[in-house]
């Protein structure tokens, strides 16, 4: 397996998050990010009786992508996502697997009726990519309060989140990544 993240862009943000994205993707798991700029065919994963996007779908259209590609993938998309059994999620990952997809829907303080706010929307984006390629590497919720991997179901939660992982995480992704890629 290539040791590489593929970042695949399918928002409005400005190249400047982007890049900032991209980069600390880098810092935190060892390995090379790419930004790429994508088109996913959200109009497949709409569902007009919940007015949202199905997650899992959109999921699949990256793993198809990643098939010829060797490394990790993640979408990012400006919709509302959901799974059937939640009202809504923030990302969802194919645990141990290849892809994850993560939406700047609900991590936007306008949809809250707040005013918007540019850098806190790339801190929780950092974070919800973190935690969904964390699951990509085989990665569980954690109970450590300040870790990237413990589970969010309000905003608010994320943001009390750091970016990192705990020491038992951390761990588990160096040993895993490790044996990945056969050292």
């Amino acid at each position: 397996m290539t040791r590489s993240i593929h970042i695949l862009n399918a928002t409005s943000l400005p190249a400047n998050d982007l890049e900032y994205l991209s980069r600390s993707v880098e810092g935190v798991f060892g390995i090379a990010a790419q930004m790429t700029h994508s088109h996913l065919e959200l109009e497949k994963a709409f569902d007009g009786s919940r007015r949202q996007f199905s997650s899992t779908a959109l999921l699949s259209q990256i793993i198809t992508r990643a098939d010829s590609t060797p490394g990790k993938f993640i979408g990012l998309v400006d919709v509302d996502l959901f799974v059937p059994i939640l009202t809504f999620v923030y990302g969802e990952a194919q645990f141990d697997g290849r892809a994850a997809v993560v939406s700047t829907y609900r991590l936007a303080n306008q949809f809250y009726g707040v005013e918007a706010d540019a850098v806190l929307l790339r801190r929780r984006l950092e974070k919800e990519i973190i935690h969904e390629l964390g699951h990509t590497f085989g990665l569980y919720h954690c109970r450590q309060f300040e870790c990237v991997m413990r589970s969010s179901t309000y905003v608010e939660e994320i943001d009390l989140k750091r970016h990192e992982f705990c020491p038992q995480c951390f761990d588990y992704l160096r040993r895993n990544l490790d044996s990945l890629l056969g050292v």
